[in-house]
């Protein structure tokens, strides 16, 4: 299967690709580089590519594509709420646009990344794929909308597949520092402090990036009667914990001091999720991650790598990164790059 992935420079395309290669699949990247050099060790390798915004994909970018893994999107909650006019129009206007554009191009299938944080403030009840969207950030409500577009647009030609991932965890050589458990592991590693913000008790699901990628992979080859126009939530209900239960692991793991300080209050997203109907649809998945196990590789990644603050706090988060690219020029008022990117 010839196979574009929307997002392939980033932290989860990064580790897709080498994942849908080992199975036989080839690959076209299309990627605007933001994040091209937030790379933590050595350089990945590289895979034909299309340089180009999102914003701007044409019909002819798709000519001879079989299916489509979309990721690209500013995936972050704090930067959705500091550019929600962005967010829309990124997350939801081009990701909707790209969907039209593949079907009109014959892409037969269209698996898109949705999130788990749809569910939004669901509280201590498992939801499943049938339960109320309730999202509290811009970037959960631009996710509400693409699915719901992408419901429209399924045919009998066209089949999009919605993968709503739990936060994402785990080492990845385009790293991200700004998820819940990639960062308490950086601050144990270069403070020796996990330290929590807020008070502890929101629920949180979690899955690793190499399982999020073995979920696309097994939704991309499914027939097309177990996935066609279905959500399925991506993730093990093992790895439902509170953020408390998280920080727990990460200071016994670290050997890390624990500091968990509500100073920032408590969070209205809070949620736990059932993961039954991906595995009775895609018997070859499960999450084989646990959060100690990614704890554990991040903390070798991170010592064995020579992790710095200023990446850290910089390279490796969404929103710092994009600041600094706009301040210094690179990118533009509307994060459109103003360089020409190497595939």
């Amino acid at each position: 299967m010839h196979i574009m992935v929307t997002g392939h420079l980033g932290y989860l395309g990064t580790v897709l690709v080498p994942v849908l290669q080992r199975a036989g699949h080839t690959v076209l990247g299309l990627d605007s580089g933001l994040f091209a050099d937030c790379v933590l060790g050595p350089q990945p390798e590289a895979v034909p590519a299309i340089a180009t915004d999102l914003r701007e994909v044409c019909p002819a970018d798709l000519a001879g594509v079989d299916a489509i893994v979309h990721l690209a999107a500013l995936s972050n909650d704090p930067l959705g709420s500091l550019a929600p006019d962005l967010t829309y129009a990124i997350n939801h206007v081009a990701s909707v646009r790209l969907a039209r554009l593949a079907r009109e191009a014959g892409v037969r299938r269209f698996c898109y990344a949705s999130t788990c944080s749809v569910y939004g403030a669901a509280g201590e009840e498992l939801v499943d794929e049938r339960a109320p969207m309730r999202p509290v950030t811009p970037y959960a409500e631009s996710k509400v909308r693409v699915e719901d577009e992408l419901a429209e647009l399924a045919d009998a030609e066209f089949t999009p597949v919605l993968l709503r991932n739990a936060t994402a965890f785990g080492f990845s050589p385009r790293l991200r520092a700004d998820i819940v458990l990639n960062n308490l592991v950086g601050h144990a590693v270069l403070s020796g402090v996990v330290k929590v913000l807020s008070d502890g008790t929101p629920w949180r699901p979690l899955v690793h990036a190499a399982d999020i990628a073995e979920a696309f992979r097994a939704a991309l080859e499914a027939p097309r009667e177990a996935v066609h126009a279905r959500a399925f939530n991506v993730g093990t209900e093992e790895n439902n914990l509170t953020v408390a239960q998280i920080a727990e692991h990460v200071a016994e793991i670290t050997g890390a001091r624990l500091e968990i300080t509500g100073e920032s209050g408590g969070d209205p997203r809070s949620y736990r999720v059932d993961f039954s109907t991906i595995r009775a649809a895609l018997p070859d998945f499960r999450a084989r991650w646990s959060i100690p196990d990614g704890a554990r590789e991040l903390y070798t990644a991170y010592t064995g790598n020579g992790l710095t603050e200023w990446d850290f706090r910089n390279r490796f988060t969404r929103l710092a990164r994009l600041s600094e690219l706009r301040e210094t020029g690179a990118i533009a008022p509307d994060l459109r790059p103003q360089w020409t990117v190497a595939p």
